[in-house]
């Protein structure tokens, strides 16, 4: 089977997934993806797909992170004819770990996208609101340049917006967007 139907990358994750967090930053990183793959002239299928899945695996890895990427691209090669671009990009947005650097568009794109999530999800928790529809990309772009503030968020894995051409005020615009037009299923 080539690469899986949203329906049916929903019904792996599923089945891979159980963590709420992990859920709701999966389909956060999905939607960036979606909206950076037409900037590019990218399959969108491809990159929303692989933004999906791309912590397939964190739930059978939990703390040995230089497994993490391996057996999702192990689960999807297995059951999917799966684009060697995604497996590429899934293995490199641990590339730090695993000493597999980013190549392509595609790699820096998730690579940066998987990362922001968690800022712009921290960024709302401060608010009174808590709510994503709150958080404002400005708020997101100075809460990057404090190291302290989701200090487990990598402030190098989100400065790959950079290698796609992307200023941090555009990058942080189009995170905070994406997440607040599904903010219902992530809240």
């Amino acid at each position: 089977m080539p690469l899986p139907t949203r329906d049916d990358a929903l019904s792996i994750l599923h089945e891979y997934v159980h963590g709420d967090y992990l859920l709701r930053h999966s389909r956060a990183t999905e939607a960036i993806l979606q909206a950076l793959a037409p900037r590019f002239s990218a399959d969108p299928a491809l990159w929303s797909i692989t933004g999906l899945l791309h912590d397939l695996d964190l739930e059978i890895v939990g703390d040995d992170a230089r497994r993490h990427g391996l057996e999702t691209v192990r689960i999807l090669r297995e059951r999917f004819d799966y684009p060697e671009a995604g497996l590429d990009a899934i293995l490199a947005h641990n590339g730090d770990v695993l000493d597999i650097p980013c190549r392509s568009t595609l790699d820096h794109a998730l690579t940066a996208a998987e990362s922001i999530t968690g800022m712009v999800f921290a960024t709302a928790l401060i608010l009174p609101s808590r709510r994503l529809a709150d958080v404002k990309p400005k708020s997101v772009a100075k809460r990057l340049k404090e190291p302290r503030f989701a200090a487990k968020v990598s402030r190098e894995r989100v400065g790959h917006h950079q290698d796609i051409g992307l200023d941090v005020s555009t990058f942080c615009t189009l995170a905070v967007e994406c997440m607040q037009a599904i903010a219902p299923e992530l809240e």
